[in-house]
């Protein structure tokens, strides 16, 4: 065999190697260029719809105990968790400032009243002698001058012991106010239940000048408790007072504690623009388990139903790229309506398929497009319609749990197959042309 034979063939098995890797690879690629779609089956079951949010626990009755004297505290006879009773005393200000002010008013009031008592006896004096005066006047033994004089004293003198018991009057209120705040050293609980904060020690300098400082914290009754609750506003509508609620505490995490509600405050509490609304849950706490303070964790269950057909979230949320759909156009077209509900009927408006509204048509986000007329309650799910294809039908759904929603309305049934996600799909831009030039 001549050299340039041998070249030829060669060539020839070169070139028929390159076919054949060119024909592999763009079968390959005509496979790919198909969608693979993720798909999920329809069941039906038990779907719970509810709130959760964060609360934090309190008691009932929280009372602030303070001190409206100033001064020294002298002595304390309660701390952290004692049990207290209503009128026991609990604390004791210094009371040598305030006895020596009572000491002083009372000897004021003793002044006082001896000053009293000498303007009475002269103002008896001044009356006898006007008295005197008066009947020597009647007789011409006196000048009727010295006996208006004299009546005159004798009124001056009855003005003087309007005075002075005036004077007394005021000594007694300053003897009452100098031994209420004496009273007033003597702190005393002004309920019944646990001590659960002492802001003070023994010898801590107390002012109750501009507001009264508090010296303990007594929640009235840890059996009875509450947990104020942080709910969303869109989610505050769903609740409502008598609901039942259940939470969590991050100290006994395996344990579900039970409350009611009480009441839904109207007062909005917005923290970096985010309102939010107190739903107020009554607890019970025999065993004393759960403390003030604690973070709860609540579940507000407002919805619950039986054996309804539950259609995936991933379902609702899905929306088929460029190509997907089976008609080759975008939900709420003509076949797309005919997918979810018959063909569109002559003379009608493409969409408006089964005599509905074009909004009404089965419709959704095709090619990246607005998802037709949905709303809270009509949506639209997508149904495998052949290799790599899928077609629109429109829906009513109703309460969900966050992983399953109602099927309230729909032609779809319990183990019909819709798409959650694809992958895939033919090329674009260069590659494309480049696969066709093969």
């Amino acid at each position: 065999m001549s050299k340039r034979s041998k070249l030829i063939l060669v060539a020839v098995a070169v070139l028929a190697v390159a076919a054949l890797a060119a024909w592999r690879w763009k079968g390959q690629s005509a496979g790919k260029d198909q969608f693979k779609l993720e798909t999920a089956k329809l069941d039906k079951g038990r779907l719970i719809a509810k709130v959760t949010a964060t609360g934090t626990l309190s008691a009932l009755v929280t009372v602030q105990v303070g001190s409206q004297v100033s001064g020294r505290v002298a002595e304390l006879r309660a701390d952290f968790n004692s049990e207290v009773k209503k009128g026991d005393l609990i604390a004791k200000i210094d009371p040598q400032l305030f006895q020596a002010a009572a000491d002083q008013a009372g000897a004021n009031l003793v002044a006082a009243q001896g000053n009293l008592a000498k303007v009475q006896a002269q103002a008896v004096d001044a009356r006898r002698q006007a008295e005197r005066a008066r009947a020597l006047a009647e007789k011409k033994l006196v000048a009727q001058a010295d006996a208006d004089t004299a009546q005159s004293n004798a009124d001056a003198a009855a003005a003087g012991v309007q005075a002075a018991q005036g004077t007394v009057a005021q000594a007694r209120a300053a003897l009452s106010q100098a031994l209420v705040n004496l009273q007033y050293t003597d702190i005393r609980s002004p309920t019944s239940g646990t001590v659960i904060s002492r802001n003070v020690d023994v010898g801590q300098t107390v002012a109750a000048s501009l507001q009264a400082p508090t010296i303990f914290v007594i929640a009235e009754d840890l059996k009875k408790m509450q947990v104020d609750t942080s709910v969303a506003e869109a989610d505050v509508g769903r609740l409502a007072a008598g609901m039942e609620a259940t939470f969590t505490v991050d100290a006994y995490p395996t344990e579900v504690f039970r409350g009611k509600v009480r009441q839904i405050r109207n007062s909005p509490q917005t923290v970096q623009n985010v309102v939010t609304y107190d739903a107020v849950v009554d607890v019970e706490n025999p065993e004393l388990k759960l403390k003030p303070g604690m973070t709860a964790n609540v579940t507000f269950i407002y919805a619950e139903k039986e054996d309804v057909v539950r259609l995936p979230n991933a379902a609702l949320r899905f929306k088929p790229p460029p190509g997907l759909l089976a008609d080759g156009g975008r939900p709420g077209s003509a076949a797309a309506g005919g997918a979810a509900g018959g063909a569109a009927e002559p003379g009608k408006a493409p969409g408006a398929a089964g005599g509905r509204p074009a909004g009404a048509a089965a419709g959704g986000g095709g090619g990246g497009g607005p998802r037709g007329a949905e709303t809270r309650d009509r949506r639209t799910v997508y149904l495998a319609d052949g290799p790599g294809k899928v077609k629109a039908v429109r829906v009513r759904v109703g309460i969900s749990d966050g992983t399953f929603t109602e099927l309230v309305e729909g032609d779809l049934q319990p183990g019909a197959e819709v798409v959650t996600d694809s992958s895939g799909g033919p090329p674009s831009g260069m590659a494309a042309a480049m696969r066709r030039g093969l």
